[in-house]
């Protein structure tokens, strides 16, 4: 065979061999995730509990529950619910008390804490519920992450390469061409390549410099961190995982301070911080891509809508490539929207409470082209419409929130290209 041939068909079964490997170490390290609540990984699917739990069947019996999910609004109710808005919405807040209320965004925060210390929300015990990804991955809450540190990680090369998607993964959610190659050849490039993600990649931001969690093995950033209503779950949940770390912060001092005061609070597994998201020249304490999961529940409400791509953005250089943004936030016609009065609404779907915070009401569509734009993969969107009920004063409230799942891309490095080719040349 002449030489350019030769060469040609080399680099061609190289490609098909890098493309190949990537599929499958994208899988591996997805398939324990999407192994444990496959269903939740379905864009736009309602996970099955706890929403869906307890359906409205029967029109007559609608008060003998506080909660009912999955309600499906009428054209009316819609409509009402238009209306409302637009009329609630036709007075807007004077342009100077909203930079006023954009300036001491942080004050207003700070005086809301001051006054409701820690009673005024109540712990988010559903959040691992409804958020699995919280939790190291592939392990029970009760055991150690030790086996999660990808230096303990060991892959058996030939039954890994027989299965090339995680057995409950549907295949249409797999969006990476394959390939066909060498088995032999890939077996050996597969168990290197594990290899130096596993001591290398993976270590790589870590040799800089010692940060709090460096030594962590499973890190988790919540933004917005309030007085610790998702906080201190995690931590209780997460006490005997001496491997996971969680960072939390605020921009209002004293809900920071009513976190690192609280009895369940550790530094060995948690750093409190000040931080505001907006401004994004200000350092985290550690490096970008360090982040295993980052918690964004009802935070980027109460955020200039002007203001809210660029938090965005840089969230996502904290992730690690696979890393999870967990989101919930208030959806459209939620009746918090529907219950302001004239006067309050700042900008469209945008209000200010008396106390001087904000809120935004999004959509589904909304939260999809903001963190895509991101660079973020879309796992979960879905809006959650339930009806909140007084029974004593036989009162329907419609509650409608949106909650997301949001991953980093995984991406072959070049580095790891680069040990593919040295083996196969070498072998």
């Amino acid at each position: 065979m002449p030489a350019n041939l030769e060469n040609s068909a080399v680099t061609t079964e190289l490609e098909k061999v890098l493309i190949r490997m990537n599929v499958i170490w994208r899988n591996y390290i997805s398939c324990p995730r999407i192994r444990k609540v496959p269903h939740r990984y379905q864009s736009g699917c309602h996970p099955v509990a706890p929403l869906g739990s307890r359906i409205l069947t029967d029109p007559t019996k609608v008060f003998e529950h506080n909660m009912w999910d999955h309600m499906q609004w009428s054209k009316e109710e819609e409509e009402a619910a238009r209306k409302t808005v637009e009329e609630n919405s036709a007075v807007r807040v004077l342009s100077e008390e909203q930079v006023k209320y954009e300036s001491e965004a942080s004050k207003y925060w700070d005086t809301f804490y001051k006054i409701h210390k820690n009673k005024f929300f109540k712990d988010r015990n559903w959040l691992l519920r409804e958020f699995p990804e919280i939790l190291p991955v592939g392990q029970k809450t009760e055991e150690k992450v030790k086996e999660l540190s990808w230096n303990h990680v060991k892959i058996n090369t030939e039954s890994f390469f027989s299965k090339m998607h995680c057995p409950t993964m549907p295949e249409e959610k797999i969006h990476y061409k394959e390939s066909s190659g060498s088995s032999d050849g890939q077996s050996k490039a597969g168990s290197d390549f594990s290899k130096l993600d596993s001591e290398e990649y993976r270590e790589r931001p870590l040799k800089t410099e010692l940060f709090p969690g460096s030594n962590a093995a499973f890190r988790i950033l919540e933004v917005g961190c309030g007085a610790g209503n998702s906080v201190f779950p995690i931590l209780n949940t997460l006490q005997n995982v001496p491997e996971f770390f969680l960072y939390c912060c605020d921009f209002a001092s004293g809900a920071v301070e009513l976190v690192k005061s609280h009895a369940s609070y550790r530094a060995s597994q948690c750093c409190a911080f000040v931080h505001d998201v907006c401004d994004h020249g200000l350092p985290y304490p550690f490096p970008d891509g360090t982040l295993d999961v980052i918690l964004l529940v009802f935070v980027l409400s109460s955020i200039h809508p002007d203001r809210m791509q660029g938090v965005i953005n840089r969230l996502s250089e904290l992730l690690k490539p696979g890393g999870m943004l967990l989101f919930r936030d208030y959806g459209r016609y939620d009746k918090t929207q529907l219950r302001f009065k004239r006067g309050h609404c700042l900008s469209e779907n945008f209000y200010v409470r008396g106390d001087g915070t904000r809120a935004y009401f999004f959509t589904k569509g909304e939260v999809h082209n903001m963190f895509c734009k991101a660079g973020l993969d879309e796992k979960q969107n879905l809006v959650d419409r339930r009806l909140q009920v007084n029974r004593k004063k036989k009162v329907k409230m419609h509650r409608v929130w949106v909650q997301g799942k949001f991953q980093k891309p995984l991406h072959l490095t070049q580095k790891s290209s680069n040990l593919v080719f040295s083996v196969l040349s070498h072998g």
